[in-house]
C-alpha cells in the first residue's frame, strides 16, 4: 500500500539538539517531563529556535518545532560567508565568528555547526569561548547573526 501522505514538502529542515528528562520530586512521588530544544531553518537566511516541554516526548517535540517556526529571522548572509568577524556575549555564552574564503567549509563545534547548517552558511570559522549549554549557545550564535544585519545597515 502506497500512501501519498508521505510525500508532503517541508518548506524548513528542522533538527532535535537536545532532547532532556526532567524529574520533579513533589508530595505524591516524582513527576517526569521532557523539553525539547529544536532549530528550523531554510537554508537561504531563515532560521528559528524553539524549546518545548511537555509530559511526553512527541508532545515536546511539537511545541518546540511550532515555536522555532514562529520565531523565524532573517539572517544576511554575503556569498557563502559572513559580512564581517564578530563576537558576541550572551548570558555566559561568548561566540566569535570569522568569515572564510570560498571552500573552507564549516569550522565549528557543538551547536554553532548545526546552527550554520540550517540558515545555509557554507565557509566559516567559529569558536565557543563561554558556556557548555547548548541552548545558551545557539541563542548567543542567532542573536550574533541577527546583529551583523543591523551594523551593516547602520
Amino acid at each position: 500500500m502506497y500512501n501519498n501522505q508521505q510525500k508532503e514538502f517541508k518548506e524548513f529542515e528542522e533538527k532535535i539538539v537536545q532532547i532532556n528528562r526532567v524529574s520533579k520530586k513533589t508530595k505524591g512521588g516524582n513527576r517526569i517531563s521532557f523539553s525539547v530544544l529544536v532549530i528550523a531553518g531554510d537554508k537561504k537566511g531563515k532560521i528559528g529556535v524553539g524549546l518545548g516541554k511537555a509530559l511526553d516526548v512527541n508532545g515536546a517535540m511539537k511545541k518546540a518545532i511550532s515555536l522555532a517556526q514562529k520565531t523565524m529571522v532573517q539572517i544576511e548572509i554575503k556569498g557563502t560567508t559572513i559580512a564581517h568577524e564578530i563576537l558576541i556575549k550572551k548570558g555566559a555564552a561568548k561566540i566569535l565568528l570569522k568569515p572564510a574564503p570560498v571552500g573552507t567549509g564549516i569550522i565549528a563545534g557543538g551547536v554553532v555547526r548545526m546552527v550554520m547548517e540550517i540558515v545555509g552558511i557554507r565557509d566559516i570559522v567559529s569558536k565557543i569561548l563561554g558556556s557548555n549549554n547548548k541552548a545558551s549557545n545557539i541563542y548567543a550564535t542567532i542573536e550574533a547573526l541577527k546583529s551583523l544585519k543591523n551594523k551593516k545597515e547602520s
